[in-house]
Order: structure tokens, then sequence, then C-alpha cells
């Protein structure tokens, strides 16, 4: 599946969406507020620095997860995409939060940890 437009303009719009990590049994686990970009058709997020515990170590073993925002619930794969859409994904990080917001979520140890989140049925 893709996103379409009306929901990549609700996850677009939203100041952070939530995510929950499938475990295996097809359980989520507790929801965690992140910051959320698009770029183009793309749903991007990051953490501030790559790390094996928390939300993004667990969605870096299963690739799959829930998101929310206002409007919107959806199942995703989880792709680990690291620099190779730094510049786009740093300058929508910089668009959306400002700058002096942004500041953190556009380093070295940012970009590293930049996943893609695709849409899928459950």
């Amino acid at each position: 599946m893709t996103w379409t437009a009306d929901e990549v303009g609700l996850i677009g719009a939203a100041g952070e969406l939530e995510i929950a990590v499938r475990r295996t049994d097809g359980s989520l686990r507790r929801w965690v507020p992140i910051w959320v970009v698009v770029v183009g058709p793309q749903v991007y997020v990051r953490s501030w620095y790559r790390r094996d515990t928390g939300w993004f170590g667990q969605v870096l073993r299963t690739s799959r997860a829930a998101i929310r925002v206002p409007g919107l619930q959806a199942d995703v794969a989880v792709s680990d995409v690291g620099v190779s859409m730094r510049a786009e994904v740093d300058a929508a990080y910089t668009s959306k939060y400002g700058p002096a917001g942004a500041e953190s979520m556009v380093t070295d140890a940012a970009a590293a940890t930049t996943l893609r989140l695709s849409r899928v049925a459950l």
C-alpha cells in the first residue's frame, strides 16, 4: 500500500506522531510521541541517536509498528534508510520545526537514525 494524499496531509500537519512497535504476537507496545516529516509521498522519523533500546531499538528488530496522528491510525513497515535521504529529510525537519527546534534532529548522529514508514495492511 502507499500513503494517500489525505494521509500524507494529516501526517505532515501533525506536530508529532505517536508510534507503537508491534510485538511478534501482533500486540502493540506503548505509544511514544516522536517528530515526523514528509518528503514527497514518503514519511520519515528520526531519533536523536542510534541505540538498541527503547522504541528505536525495538522497531529495528521488528520492522513493524503502528502510528497515529489526529484523524489517522495506520500500520507501517519500517525501513532503516540511514543517511541516504539526508539532505531532503534535514530540510524537511528544519522547515517544519524551525532551525533552532530541529537543531538536534539534523546532526550526523540523528541523520544516521532515519527511518521510512510505509503504509501496510494489517
